[in-house]
């Protein structure tokens, strides 16, 4: 059946001289894998719309297996992102780990709509640290391992101080924090910033002020615990690793 839809390409893929094998993250469908005919030729009129990070309308046969792309037409190229290094590293980042954490042919309309207005966050911005750490833990929260940032992991107890434990997997209260010797105090607001990042969409978010060693702390166990409790190796998470060390 062939079916209209609007969606962000995460991937491509060369499938012989001509053709590339093209994953899509749809509003109406979820992520695909279609094979757009003759798009790696260079006058081919597929060739632009299915480029990584294209946010376009598509006509696809969609089928359980691999679907067609029948054509398309670019929304939006997102090209502030892809002129810039450290902003495609960002949205590499963010689209392979969609890709990732969520099932074929099933749909998601909050989180499409999260990725897209991260994507254009990232778009308008130069500092994405912490929309990426809100649209993360969204993620982990489809992917079925979020951590606990409401209430204490332990007790259930919702009174602060709080800490944070990886191995826990989540907050712990003061009453609770010698279950995990290395979890992570957390100072001021740092425990509610976790559960704002966790429940609030990006589009109700102005301005985030949080100091750099605050950001530091809240990436670290933010990787701490995909390193836990993840499971998949992502390459673009490495290379932004490596850009974080040039900087």
């Amino acid at each position: 059946m062939l079916e209209k839809m609007q969606g962000i390409v995460m991937k491509t893929q060369d499938y012989g001289e001509t053709h590339k094998i093209v994953t899509i993250f749809s509003y109406q469908a979820g992520k695909i894998s279609a094979i757009a005919r003759g798009a790696k030729k260079p006058k081919s009129r597929m060739a632009a719309v299915t480029q990584p990070f294209i946010y376009g309308d598509f006509f696809v046969y969609l089928n359980s297996g691999l679907s067609t792309i029948q054509q398309g037409s670019v929304i939006d190229s997102f090209r502030h992102v892809r002129e810039d290094i450290i902003k495609t590293a960002y949205a590499s980042y963010i689209v392979e780990l969609t890709d990732k954490l969520t099932d074929s042919h099933s749909p998601d309309h909050y989180i499409f709509d999260q990725l897209y207005r991260t994507m254009n966050w990232i778009a308008e911005y130069d500092e994405a640290d912490i929309p990426i750490m809100m649209y993360e833990l969204k993620l982990f929260k489809k992917g079925g391992f979020a951590p606990t940032v409401d209430r204490c992991v332990n007790c259930g107890g919702k009174e602060g101080p709080f800490a944070f434990s990886i191995s826990e997997g989540g907050l712990l209260c003061s009453a609770c924090m010698n279950n995990d010797p290395k979890s992570a105090i957390l100072t001021g607001n740092m425990a509610r910033l976790f559960y704002v990042f966790s429940e609030v969409g990006l589009e109700r978010v102005g301005t985030i002020s949080v100091k750099p060693e605050n950001k530091k702390l809240l990436r670290d166990i933010m990787d701490a615990y995909y390193d836990q409790y993840g499971g998949y190796y992502l390459k673009s998470k490495r290379f932004l690793k490596q850009l974080d060390k040039l900087r």
